[in-house]
């Protein structure tokens, strides 16, 4: 236990370094460079040539629910889609989205990463806690109010008295009473100066008895806690990683796992649990109507259900692919592409020919115990040969990882906040990072290669590596054939390039997503072996995923391009929850 402490104080220290280093980044002045745009105006595609190889759910991850006290409807948070969805409950049909007033704005500033929510007792204020930003929100007569209160701020309810009370997950921990009105400041009932003492207590609801329950996500339990003195006991163990815990019609509280497992619990004895029901993992928080009904969130796969009494569930909104970042592609068996993407919470594959989901692996934030090598959250991924270089700022590290294997290498020390990296034919591990404003190679990792405004997308052909800076537009270079790798820039004036890709000829594929320039995102495709070097539109009107938060990445989320082994490319469209395809034969 003791050792499982340290790992998570470890974590939690590299997340939030991650969030001031990055934070100190979006402080800076960014310096433009342009060029003249040499391009080759003929056969650029119009996005009705995009092929929509596979669609993923309507959300962008579900994570907290609760009921509207007058419409009935289901009100559900989603942190990456920096928004709380309004769902009808009989039909599944999303009726609205509550983002901020400027939901196209490049910096969300209200409903920045809405992790929990819940209904003010008269039902005239929605709540909300933005975890990354450590903020409580409110939505009242149509005006918002936001509180800072730490980062990590996660689960958020009511007692029957009316006072209201928050904890912190995984970027932090502790408990805190919030005034409703969020004038005064949080009152610490459990402050953890070293970032963990508690165990993350997660999505929590109250009972008759006035007692607070609720899980404690990294240690496995569910405990009982008086608000007033901070004193709690244990109510159940066993769990792998319970990520909220609820009162029902029956007096129980139901409680569910990540694992999938949602189990019934008698609070008035210890360990005194029954499995109730097994869905799909990643299961992340539940409400129950007036009526007894059960209704279920799951953040890895961003669906909405219904829990019958019979235990079984009846979909509401279907779920799938949450947020498509870095994309790979790898040879799979008959010859056919197999596209590997990161989606934060899981590695998916899937068959480049029809798109069918081929297989899942799971990404741990906080991995329960005896879990060993487990696999980061992936945000981007490249290929080299059979294995995979999985890439997590978000989670600090670096991976090389296989379907067979698991993790086989990793860079964690070595890096601060990585949004790409690639591996040379050498071994040489290279990362563009962002928290420390460059490229740099694992083989050297204090050398900054080359010095980048906002560290972006990679790409190699094994022996040099092209560098894309967000920030600046430009497009380096790197040569690794001497002793000391060297750098030069090769283009410039493109618009917040993200995902870089060699096509089969040796020309660069570059997905532009607008960046600071705010130009039109599109594909582009670079020929150097024309001098000057030209630049083709191979299709324009793309949609990159939108929004951010100031203080991390200014790309929010990573577009990612790759190429099949015939010449068909393969691309993201975040806004959509979509990887598109482009036929080789459509390609000019």
């Amino acid at each position: 236990m003791e050792r499982l402490k340290q790992n998570i104080v470890k974590e939690i220290s590299k997340l939030v370094m991650v969030i001031l280093i990055i934070f100190a980044y979006s402080c800076s002045e960014e310096t433009i460079v342009l060029q003249d745009d040499l391009e080759k105006k003929s056969g650029k595609l119009n996005t009705s040539d995009l092929k929509t190889l596979v669609r993923g759910a309507a959300l962008n991850s579900a994570n907290g629910i609760d009921i509207g006290p007058e419409d009935g409807n289901l009100y559900v948070a989603s942190v990456q889609g920096q928004e709380i969805a309004v769902i009808d409950k009989n039909n599944g049909k999303i009726i609205s989205r509550i983002m901020d007033k400027n939901p196209n704005g490049a910096v969300r500033e209200d409903i920045t990463s809405p992790d929990d929510l819940v209904w003010s007792p008269d039902g005239k204020a929605l709540y909300w806690t933005n975890i990354l930003t450590g903020e409580v929100g409110r939505l009242k007569d149509g005006e918002f109010k936001k509180q800072f209160v730490a980062f990590g701020v996660n689960p958020i309810a009511f007692n029957a008295e009316g006072r209201l009370f928050v904890a912190l997950d995984f970027l932090g921990d502790g408990l805190y009473e919030i005034d409703p009105e969020l004038d005064a400041g949080p009152i610490p009932i459990i402050e953890c100066p070293t970032g963990f003492c508690l165990g993350f207590f997660n999505s929590f609801d109250f009972g008759t008895d006035g007692y607070l329950y609720g899980p404690l996500f990294a240690l496995g339990q569910v405990i009982k806690m008086n608000v007033d003195t901070g004193e709690y006991t244990t109510v159940a163990t066993g769990f792998v990683n319970p990520a909220a815990a609820k009162f029902g019609p029956d007096g129980l509280l139901t409680v569910i796992d990540q694992t999938g497992e949602i189990w019934k619990v008698n609070p008035n004895a210890v360990d005194d649990k029954t499995l109730f029901t097994t869905l799909q993992p990643g299961l992340d928080n539940i409400v129950f109507d007036e009526d007894g009904s059960l209704y279920i969130t799951n953040a890895d796969e961003g669906w909405v259900a219904e829990i019958l009494p019979s235990g079984k569930s009846r979909l509401l909104s279907p779920g799938g692919m949450i947020v498509p970042q870095g994309i790979a592609v790898m040879t799979g068996p008959n010859s056919k592409d197999m596209i590997f993407e990161a989606d934060l919470f899981s590695l998916r594959s899937f068959d480049g020919s029809n798109g069918q989901q081929e297989d899942k692996f799971k990404g741990f934030l906080v991995p329960p115990p005896g879990v060993t090598d487990p696999l980061t959250l992936p945000q981007n991924v490249s290929a080299s040969g059979s294995e995979l270089v999985i890439s997590s700022f978000f989670n600090s590290i670096v991976q090389i990882w296989n379907p067979e294997e698991g993790v086989t290498e990793e860079f964690e020390d070595q890096v601060a906040a990585p949004i790409d990296a690639v591996r040379l034919n050498s071994g040489e591990v290279i990362v563009s990072d962002i928290g420390r404003d460059g490229v740099f190679s694992m083989n050297d990792p204090a050398f900054n290669i080359q010095t980048l405004f906002a560290a972006s997308g990679l790409a190699t052909d094994g022996e040099s590596v092209w560098a894309a800076d967000w920030g600046s537009g430009v497009i380096y270079k790197i040569d690794f054939a001497g002793v000391t790798p060297t750098s030069e820039p090769v283009f410039s004036g493109l618009f917040g390039p993200e995902g870089l890709a060699l096509d089969n000829e040796e020309r660069l594929l570059v997905f532009e997503t607008g960046g600071p320039l705010s130009g039109d995102p599109r594909l582009s495709r670079i020929d150097f072996s024309q001098q000057p070097p030209v630049r083709t539109t191979i299709v324009d009107g793309l949609k990159p995923k939108k929004g951010g938060i100031e203080g991390f990445p200014p790309m929010w989320f990573f577009d990612g391009v790759d190429v099949g082994a015939n010449g068909d490319i393969y691309l993201t469209g975040g806004e959509d929850n979509v990887i598109h395809k482009i036929p080789q034969s459509k390609v000019k």
